[in-house]
């Protein structure tokens, strides 16, 4: 990924500000051209910088209230097969692999506990995992947000 230079992190602080902008109303309010905005936007596409364009949805509003953290322990040989397999359970809404003790962070969403426990036991019946330990969400005190790092990185 290429580094970011000014008129890329005005260009994103925008968008972030209002995600549903279109390329002409981003263009007039930076003041670039809407072919710049356009080739810039397809460069920050290119090489990454957009994660998804999928938007955020609820799941409490699809019947899913109950969100859960599930801590993972796998067989380290087996955790390329273990992530497809994870992707095939539905509650699973995220998954990182990480450093430590803990080889995967599991974020799940269920309609009540017994579907929790139920998808706890799913991911556990996955050959090669051989621990889990769930944490039950009770809120989010801070959601996902980049607008501290763009206003960092404009600063730098």
């Amino acid at each position: 990924m290429s580094a970011l230079d000014h008129v890329d992190l005005e260009l994103l602080a925008a968008l972030s500000a209002d995600p549903r902008a279109t390329v002409v109303a981003l263009a007039e309010r930076l003041g670039l051209s809407r072919n710049t905005v356009q080739a810039r936007m397809a460069r920050l596409e290119r090489t990454g910088v957009f994660l998804s364009y999928e938007r955020a949805i609820s799941s409490a509003a699809l019947g899913f209230p109950i969100e859960a953290f599930i801590s993972v322990i796998v067989r380290q040989a087996e955790l390329p097969r273990i992530a497809v397999e994870l992707a095939r359970v539905p509650e699973v809404v995220q998954a990182h692999g990480l450093s430590g003790q803990v080889d995967l962070l599991v974020r799940v969403a269920c309609r009540d506990t017994q579907h929790l426990f139920d998808t706890d036991a799913r991911i556990l019946a996955i050959e090669g995992v051989e621990r889990t330990e769930t944490s039950l969400v009770m809120g989010e005190v801070i959601a996902h947000r980049v607008t501290p790092l763009m206003e960092l990185a404009r600063r730098e």
